[in-house]
């Protein structure tokens, strides 16, 4: 199944891997499957995509959401305010999300180690069990590079680095959360010429919220760049999403985003109407590869798609809208 997975070539072969993962999925997990009991879906019935149910992310809260049997690799967790109730994404199988990020970078920007890695995310290395940094400290070390590395508050050293790389034209790729990227410009003031920015979203109650026209016209000016990139992804998923700018995004061959109606969750918009955003994660194989978020978007006909907000203020990567 992994390399159906991703060697998906067409909208036929997506079609029916999802399908094939949706029986699966019905069969192996018994949350989901007693979901989709109480919707009375059975995969007899589901012949198209858009048929079938999307489990409520807020079920990886409470819920050991598995469709394996298979002992635990990693145990992923959601940031959350104290007191809360975070997230857990119990993954069977590492290496489909190795596969997942590593193939989905290359995607959308070629090989890894033409770059030299910098992250600036101070907030997730203060906990355990992120995802993002799993990825990012994975694809550190895929770089090869003596000068890719993480960076947590040392903005001093971290600007002198970045002046120092971009005269050299090394390609640079700066992943940073919303808050640190702002705390660095307001340090130093950049013109960098081959440097990529990508915010991976939110102000994590550091700073007060920002819509991301603002947020990208401050971090444009800061570094002097054209353009600010960012990454959707969130701890129940193992793909992520790509924006190269502008906030509009795209998903890798083997994930798509579909829109409900928010006064009908079991119904998918066909037009371009915001709503509530439904991912469809094939490498999700061994937990749920459709899950209905809390964030709003919508998709536009060419499959790409944008974050209007979310319906409340559930942890989330990639949106800095808090309300429509």
């Amino acid at each position: 199944m992994q390399a159906k997975i991703f060697n998906i070539q067409s909208q036929e072969d997506f079609n029916k891997t999802a399908l094939a993962i949706f029986k699966h999925q019905f069969k192996n997990n018994k949350v989901y499957r007693s979901f989709c009991d109480l919707l009375y879906k059975h995969p007899s019935e589901i012949n198209q995509v858009k048929d079938i149910p999307f489990l409520p992310i807020q079920f990886f809260k409470s819920r050991k959401v598995l469709s394996s049997l298979d002992e635990i690799d990693e145990v992923f967790t959601s940031s959350g305010t104290t007191g809360s109730v975070t997230s857990k994404h119990f993954v069977t199988d590492i290496n489909i999300y190795k596969q997942s990020y590593f193939k989905g970078f290359e995607h959308f920007y070629g090989n890894i180690e033409d770059y030299a890695v910098l992250a600036l995310l101070p907030n997730y290395l203060e906990r355990k069990g992120s995802s993002l940094v799993f990825m990012v400290d994975d694809l550190i070390r895929k770089s090869k590079n003596i000068e890719s590395g993480f960076y947590l508050n040392n903005l001093d050293e971290l600007a002198k680095k970045l002046i120092e790389l971009d005269k050299k034209e090394q390609k640079v790729l700066l992943i940073g959360v919303s808050f640190a990227l702002l705390d660095l410009i307001e340090k130093q003031q950049f013109n960098l010429k081959n440097t990529i920015i990508m915010e991976t979203g939110g102000m994590k109650g550091r700073r007060k919220e920002i819509i991301r026209e603002e947020l990208h016209t401050i971090l444009k000016n800061g570094f002097s760049v054209d353009k600010i990139h960012s990454e959707y992804g969130m701890t129940e998923l193992l793909s992520q999403a790509y924006s190269k700018g502008n906030g509009v995004f795209e998903t890798p061959p083997w994930m798509q985003i579909l829109i409900r109606d928010t006064e009908d969750a079991l119904t998918i918009n066909t037009t371009e109407k915001n709503g509530g955003i439904n991912v469809i994660d094939l490498a999700n194989y061994n937990s749920c590869s459709f899950i209905a978020t809390q964030d709003l978007g919508k998709t536009y006909t060419n499959g790409k798609f944008e974050i209007v907000g979310r319906f409340d203020n559930s942890d989330i990567r990639g949106c800095n809208l808090m309300v429509l």
